[in-house]
C-alpha cells in the first residue's frame, strides 16, 4: 500500500500530538521537550509492506541519524503504519533491528526504543493502563542518541525512576484520564 503525503502528514499530525499531549504533557520523557522545541525530531513515515523492507528503510533512517549533525537532528520517530502492526509481530522484529544496530557498527552510537499502539509489557494484561506509556499512534522505532541519553541522564537526577513515576503516572490517570486527553480539538 504506497503512503500518500496525505497518509505521511495524517501520521506525523497524530504522532505528534501524542508527543506533545502524552510524552511530554504528562512528562513521560523528561528529555523529550527540549528536542521538539528546537524541531530536532525527524519524523518519517515509511510505506514498507513487509519487514525486509522496513530493515531497508531503518537502515537508511540510522545511517541518516548517524551522519547527522546532532545540533540538527537528534532523534527520528520511524513511523511504519502498514507493516508490523500486530504487537507479537513487531516485538519479535525488534531483534531484527537490534542486530542490525550492531551489524552497522553502531553499537554504543544508537539504540531502538518501542512504541507500538497494542505495547505489552512483559506479564502485564492487554488493558493495563500501565503499557500505555508505550503506545503510539502506530509501530513506531524510535531512533536515539547514546550520546544524548548519556547527557540527559547525566542532567537528570532521577533518571533510574523514570519508568517507576511514569507507570505512578499513568495508574493516577487511568483510562479516563487517558482517554480525556484526546478530547481537546488540537491546535492548528
Amino acid at each position: 500500500m504506497p503512503c500518500t503525503d496525505a497518509m505521511a502528514e495524517t501520521c506525523i499530525a497524530g504522532t505528534r500530538l501524542w508527543l506533545e499531549r502524552a510524552v511530554i504533557g504528562l512528562n513521560l520523557c523528561p528529555f523529550a521537550k527540549a528536542v521538539h522545541n528546537k524541531r530536532q525530531i525527524r519524523y518519517a513515515v515509511t510505506a514498507a509492506p513487509d519487514a525486509d523492507a522496513l530493515l531497508a528503510e531503518l537502515k537508511q533512517e540510522l545511517e541518516m541519524l548517524a551522519n547527522a549533525n546532532p545540533d540538527e537532528l537528534e532523534t527520528t520517530l520511524l513511523i511504519h503504519p502498514h507493516v508490523m502492526t500486530n504487537f507479537s509481530d513487531y516485538h519479535f522484529f525488534l531483534a531484527e533491528a537490534a542486530a542490525l544496530v550492531k551489524n552497522l557498527g553502531f553499537n554504543g552510537v544508537l539504540q531502538i526504543a518501542s512504541l507500538h499502539p497494542g505495547y505489552e509489557f512483559a506479564g502485564s494484561a492487554t488493558d493495563d493502563i500501565d503499557n500505555y506509556t508505550n503506545r503510539a499512534p502506530y509501530p513506531t522505532l524510535h531512533l536515539l542518541r547514546e550520546s544524548s541519553i548519556d547527557r540527559a541522564v547525566a542532567a537528570f537526577p532521577d533518571a533510574a525512576e523514570i519508568f517507576d513515576r511514569n507507570i505512578a503516572t499513568m495508574r493516577n490517570l487511568g483510562h479516563k484520564g487517558w482517554d480525556e486527553l484526546w478530547l481537546t480539538k488540537a491546535p492548528l
